[in-house]
């Protein structure tokens, strides 16, 4: 994947390289795994070609863009194309972004280097897919292919002739216009595919199916795909369009951040929201709050703003405190916190989420009045939260903990635990600083609060629980990163089933959501089916051994497969129990188990 700016969220994958939050958006939708060769960028090619050129491999040759530069995007491209992404078998296609603008003085290295890699690989291992805006003025309603012609034609300028031109548009363009592009850019009317703006993001890979994307790349790059399988290979997809379309109910989930100023910030968050909801068939409504303005100090300056954020708050169905770093607005999301606990508002709180509900705790319920973090306050009397060996103060690049870290469940009644599957450990993506200072578990959990979840050698203390809670639930790594549009993340299905009162009834069932579960159905309408529900399922299981919620399973009885709702159970009336997806060693929802 080539990316050439870094903007938004900061992404991190499996081996622990930060990247742009594009490669998010790859691996939700491919449902694969990528590394951090995968990002390249024009600071990784330079430095190889210094490096290089230190070490006298250009025997005093004077390196330049051509060919050294190219040489070396060439070299990267094709020795990344050979890594597995999904499982250990070699990819047949590689898919690479050129980022940025044509023309853009930055991509033009790259640019070159792609026009000498087509003769490279030869034709038939090629493909070239150009994105071009049609703006549509309101005065006029007339689509423009003024840009599309002349980024085209730049691009032709530069060796290279696009195969496919795909034009983002408002609303659908017509037949005359993709004429008209096939005529200036050079390309058959069937190589025009328009993508317009949809309701969902998760209609535009049928959309690319309705235009004949597949048999073109099929026929150009001799892929040999067996189309007879196609229809059963987007079903699990189209139902998940569908279900977007046919939503009718909102679950309201405040997202108390820092930087909520900027859309992209959260990134993971939001889609990770959207997954759990989509799982419920709920349409999740999120609400940002600003955690600065819940301090006291706001109610002093703006009173106006510090009332509505609080209304906000308490009119949230569920509270999710993301991670961060500095001090500004911690004191917010402390007591955000703080409300979730004492109101029974159900609350997930990742990252610094958790060090804000462990440290809310001990000042209120422990009584550690002074309790705070070293990041906060390096001279606390109580330091809850402390830095971690790894991080050296003053060197803030590559200092944090990074990447897929295991976490293994204690030996107690878990409610995440359960959520996940039952398993003894877990993997899941970190990024963080600061942890909790283990010299204050023992105190904190004589309190109630559960420490549920550390790492291996039971030093990092990585998920946190209250028993006594509708849904509190905290971790130190960071699920989102891991969710995906058909499997949810555990963490968030957890907080959106809480939010709706479905989660004791979820647990009871083996973590599987039933069809009335993925209805619109309304709430009174929710408890006069399950007991139906209940009565039936009693009825199907006489005879055959019940797994209990709290032990592991391992039966092949459907009832004790804690599987994704949207693999279990169909809005079409199909049959809940028809597994027509491969059940893989993953969780019950997202996240990497080991049994």
């Amino acid at each position: 994947m080539l990316l050439l700016f870094y903007t938004g969220e900061v992404y991190v994958l499996d081996d622990g390289a930060e990247v742009d939050l594009d490669l998010g958006n790859y691996e939700r939708f491919l449902d694969i795994t990528l590394h951090r060769d995968n990002n390249i960028t024009t600071g990784k090619i330079y430095k190889m070609v210094i490096e290089k050129e230190r070490k006298g491999d250009y025997l005093g040759q004077t390196v330049q863009v051509v060919p050294h530069i190219t040489n070396a995007i060439q070299e990267w491209v094709a020795r990344v194309a050979e890594k597995p992404v999904k499982g250990s078998s070699k990819p047949q296609v590689c898919i690479v972004e050129l980022g940025g603008t044509i023309g853009d003085i930055e991509g033009m290295p790259f640019v070159e280097a792609f026009r000498q890699f087509q003769f490279r690989v030869k034709r038939e291992n090629f493909c070239l897919a150009h994105v071009s805006l049609v703006p549509l003025p309101k005065a006029t309603g007339e689509p423009k292919t003024k840009p599309t012609q002349s980024s085209v034609r730049e691009l032709r300028g530069c060796g290279l002739s696009p195969d496919l031109i795909v034009c983002r548009s408002e609303k659908p363009i017509g037949v005359e216009v993709k004429e008209k592009i096939s005529n200036f850019c050079h390309v058959d009317p069937d190589q025009v595919i328009c993508i317009h703006d949809l309701s969902s993001i998760y209609h535009v890979p049928l959309l690319m199916e309705q235009n004949g994307v597949i048999e073109f790349l099929n026929e150009r790059l001799k892929l040999n795909i067996d189309m007879s399988q196609r229809t059963k290979c987007l079903q699990h997809w189209r139902d998940l369009a569908r279900r977007t379309e046919t939503i009718r109910r909102e679950v309201n989930i405040a997202i108390v951040g820092k930087y909520t100023k900027f859309a992209d910030s959260y990134a993971s968050v939001v889609k990770a929201v959207q997954h759990a909801a989509l799982a419920v068939n709920r349409k999740a409504n999120l609400v940002f709050i600003e955690s600065c303005l819940l301090e006291h100090d706001t109610l002093q300056r703006e009173p106006s703003k510090y009332h509505k954020e609080w209304q906000k708050l308490c009119e949230s169905n569920g509270i999710l405190v993301p991670g961060g770093f500095g001090a500004r607005g911690m004191e917010g999301k402390i007591r955000a916190c703080q409300w979730a606990r004492e109101n029974k508002r159900p609350f997930l709180g990742i990252c610094l989420g958790l060090q804000a509900a462990v440290i809310e705790f001990a000042r209120n319920v422990a009584n550690l009045k002074d309790a705070n973090s070293t990041e906060i306050n390096p001279d606390t009397a109580h330091p809850l939260v402390i830095d971690m060996p790894e991080h050296h103060k003053g060197q803030m690049g590559g200092t944090m903990r990074l990447g897929k870290r295991r976490t293994v469940f204690a030996d107690k009644p878990s409610t995440i635990r359960q959520l996940y599957g039952n398993p003894k450990t877990v993997d899941e993506r970190h990024r963080h600083r600061y942890e909790v200072n283990p010299e204050y578990v023992s105190q904190l959990e004589s309190y109630g609060m559960n420490f549920v979840g550390t790492d291996v050698d039971q030093n990092r203390m990585e998920i946190i629980e209250l028993s006594n809670h509708p849904y509190f639930v905290a971790t130190q790594y960071h699920p989102e990163y891991l969710s995906r549009p058909l499997k949810p993340s555990p963490p968030f299905l957890g907080l959106i089933l809480a939010a709706e009162d479905r989660l004791q009834n979820y647990i009871e069932r083996g973590c599987r959501l039933s069809p009335r579960q993925l209805s619109d159905a309304s709430s009174d309408e929710d408890e006069s089916v399950n007991g139906v529900s209940h009565s039936f399922a009693a009825l199907k299981l006489q005879g055959n051994k019940k797994c209990t919620s709290t032990s592991t399973c391992t039966s092949t009885d459907n009832q004790c497969e804690p599987l994704n709702g949207l693999v279990n159970g169909n809005i079409n009336g199909l049959n809940a129990n028809d597994h027509t997806l491969d059940n893989d060693h993953d969780g019950a929802c997202g996240g990497s188990r080991s049994d």
